[in-house]
């Protein structure tokens, strides 16, 4: 991703963020819980969100494991400033959010952490297969990651497959298909599709939500007001009338880190 890009990106979910919690966060919720669920018998060490956004997995988080260690990542500015604000309301004395590009983690996150866990953040990544071996070398031995993401295909008809649709994505998601042989350091415990139902008012108030705050936010900064009027015009033509429930399907991994080969070793007595 070039450094331009890159800004855009940012700068997208910037200008999205206060939508994005109010709109997306609620509905998203299903599979944020799904994901801190699936980390458990964790031993000593932080546990962090790399794509933390907003940071809805922080409350459960607090609740699942008391006293622990928290952080989160994020590369927009907006999105730090209002997971930081829900730091600060739930006054957590180890919590940390931090403004950093989540896809190569700094070394010092390097076999420290109890647990990773990242919800609909892999997706967007320039190299999700680098980012995911990222996040496994953050593991501490015996430790656990949860990743949670959009594959290339939700559902087969639904707001997200028409949107794809009219925007006519041709994104390559061959690396789908790479993840598990990324994961070289790690052992798959879970490899699995969840789904929920999700319900919007309606087409329009869905695209607009998608537009303003949600990934489309970039694209809009990409390719300017006009290109957005037509994919909003044709979207609506072809979407049903009046409240539109859909149940999309995420893929959820969990992996977990080998223990130390000392840890491993058979007693000799």
């Amino acid at each position: 991703m070039t450094d331009e890009r890159l800004a855009r990106v940012a700068r997208g979910w910037d200008e999205a963020a206060d939508g994005y919690e109010e709109y997306f966060v609620p509905r998203f919720a299903p599979w944020v819980r799904s994901a801190v669920e699936a980390v458990s018998d964790l031993r000593d060490g932080p546990v962090l969100v790399p794509c933390c956004g907003t940071f809805p997995e922080l409350e459960l988080l607090v609740d699942r494991f008391p006293g622990r260690e928290l952080a989160g990542i994020d590369l927009s500015a907006g999105m730090v400033e209002r997971a930081r604000e829900r730091a600060a309301r739930l006054g957590h004395p180890r919590v940390d959010v931090l403004q950093a590009d989540a896809s190569s983690l700094d070394p010092r996150w390097s076999g420290r952490c109890a647990a990773v866990v990242s919800v609909f953040g892999l997706q967007q990544l320039p190299d999700p297969e680098a980012a995911l071996r990222s996040w496994v070398d953050a593991l501490a031995p015996g430790g656990r990651l949860c990743v949670v993401y959009w594959p290339g295909k939700t559902e087969d008809d639904g707001p997200f497959a028409l949107l794809g649709k009219v925007i006519g994505d041709r994104s390559d998601s061959s690396w789908e298909d790479r993840l598990v042989g990324a994961l070289d350091a790690g052992t798959v415990e879970r490899d699995e599709f969840i789904d929920f139902p999700m319900t919007h008012p309606d087409a329009a108030t869905y695209f607009d939500a998608a537009d303003h705050a949600g990934p489309m936010r970039a694209l809009a900064l990409a390719r300017g007001d006009a290109y957005l009027a037509e994919l909003r015009r044709r979207f609506l033509a072809e979407a049903p009338a009046g409240e539109w429930t859909h149940h999309p399907r995420a893929r959820l991994l969990v992996v977990r880190k080998p223990p130390s080969r000392a840890e491993a070793a058979p007693p000799t007595s």
